[in-house]
């Protein structure tokens, strides 16, 4: 038997054209989908908070996957992740999405509006720390997304554990940050990242994986 030190390497590197294959075998855009890309891209450089289509289509599918009924997600932005958890909510879920400030509300709204899920969808302004404190102090949700200022993971996760479902689901965005969590020397949003995984991986109240999709996701479910 191998050891896990020995393990042949299969990790695939992410060329421009495999990231193009990659993303050819997702589901098509919808008119909808394409409009916030194109209105996000148009932002400038802040348009790099956007997730990618591929992060967004899992989403969409671990929502569905796991039933989740309600979501709230930190980090809201232009709203394309707050889109794929409404589409995979259903109807008869809600999104519970949280953003310090409100710069780009209307592009979000405008995207949820004409995809027909802006009923689905609550959100929240302000610091996300005391947003989330003000959520019922009980287990009710099944599905968190964690993509926001980085210094306050820890804080974020939290909050959030105790309020998800056994068996509930939380996601965290850019856990690799660029590869910069990964060194020991670490500084800034790296570091914060870096304390995070640290925090995720001794904490016994889930089990996690740390996924190589985007910028890194960590996928941790809440023990019963």
């Amino acid at each position: 038997m191998t050891s896990a030190g020995t393990q042949p390497e299969k990790a695939v590197l992410l060329t421009p054209e495999v990231l193009e294959y990659v993303r050819a075998q997702l589901p098509p855009f919808t008119d909808v989908q394409r409009e916030l890309i194109d209105a996000t891209l148009a932002l400038g450089g802040v348009a790099e908070m956007q997730v990618p289509p591929e992060q967004g289509a899992l989403l969409t599918l671990l929502a569905r996957l796991t039933g989740a009924r309600v979501a709230v997600e930190v980090g809201t932005f232009t709203g394309y992740s707050t889109l794929a958890l409404a589409e995979g909510v259903g109807a008869d879920g809600k999104v519970i999405t949280c953003d310090i400030n409100d710069s780009w509300l209307e592009i979000a709204v405008g995207a949820w509006t004409k995809a027909g899920v802006a009923d689905r969808v609550e959100t929240l302004v302000g610091p996300a720390q005391e947003t989330l404190g003000k959520l019922p102090d009980e287990p009710f949700v099944d599905l968190a997304f964690i993509d926001a200022d980085k210094v306050g993971y820890i804080g974020y996760w939290e909050a959030l554990v105790p309020r998800i479902r056994p068996n509930g689901l939380i996601a965290a965005d850019n856990v690799l940050y660029a590869g910069e969590a990964a060194s020991r020397d670490a500084e800034g949003n790296a570091r914060a990242i870096r304390a995070f995984n640290e925090h995720v991986l001794s904490d016994d109240r889930v089990e996690s994986v740390m996924l190589t999709v985007a910028d890194g996701l960590t996928l941790a479910r809440k023990k019963n």
